[in-house]
């Protein structure tokens, strides 16, 4: 398990008669993938999936927004927002740029980050209020808040960033996925149980098989994780019935 030209790499166990996955052997950036879906707003993955392949109607609540005019919009709601909605995570890993799409955490791993306050000059109390767009609207007066101010960060800010690490679980740990894309620890004895409770009993007919992935299959799994339990054997044995 490992990465290699932008892509994650992913060793599968493969029942051949019964054109299946057994399950795979994954690492650590395997697994910060598939927990980040967890954290993706529903319309980053209308986006992903594009709204006419989207199982169910919530494709269509997308399109009424992308069509809606923006005058029919609360005047503090910027509808490329809504549409385009940001992945706020610190625990954020490889997923993103896998995924193809930018997250607000990218734009925040800079030293200073940009926030913006009210322009007007004569109400103080519109000082309490802070944006990090500069097309927000004031709540107190209704002016724009597009006056910039630079978020200054404490000192011991970098040991902490390098103490707490990135992604969700820890690495130098072997990870075993399921089909179905349930997560454990990898163990002999969880192999040994898991070829049992599949009846596998022919063990010449087991491979293994090394995959690939990158955009293209990242969200090709995003799509089979919300229509079938058995996303690895549809994504790579091309199993129909999954």
């Amino acid at each position: 398990m490992g990465e290699s030209a932008g892509k994650i790499t992913l060793k599968l166990l493969v029942d051949k008669n019964a054109k299946r996955v057994i399950f795979g052997e994954a690492g650590k950036e395997f697994v910060d993938f598939l927990f980040h879906f967890l954290s993706l707003p529903v319309g980053t993955v209308v986006k992903l999936l594009s709204k006419d392949k989207m199982v169910g109607s919530i494709g269509k609540i997308y399109e009424s927004i992308e069509a809606l005019h923006a005058n029919y919009m609360e005047p503090n709601v910027n509808k490329e927002h809504v549409l385009n909605p940001t992945v706020s995570s610190s625990s954020l890993a490889n997923s993103p740029s896998l995924l193809g799409y930018k997250s607000n955490y990218d734009d925040q791993s800079n030293d200073s980050q940009v926030f913006y306050r009210c322009s007007s000059c004569r109400n103080t109390s519109c000082y309490g209020y802070l944006s990090t767009d500069p097309q927000a609207v004031c709540p107190y007066c209704r002016c724009t808040m597009n006056w910039e101010i630079t978020y200054v960060p404490g000192p011991g800010k970098e040991e902490a960033k390098v103490e707490k690490g990135t992604g969700y679980v820890k690495g130098l740990v072997t990870y075993m996925v399921m089909d179905n894309l349930q997560v454990r620890p990898m163990s002999t004895i969880s192999s040994i149980t898991l070829l049992s409770s599949f009846k596998v009993k022919d063990l010449s007919a087991l491979e293994t098989l090394e995959v690939c992935i990158g955009r293209k299959e990242a969200v090709e799994m995003l799509k089979a994780s919300l229509v079938t339990e058995k996303v690895l054997s549809y994504l790579f044995l091309g199993n129909q019935k999954a």
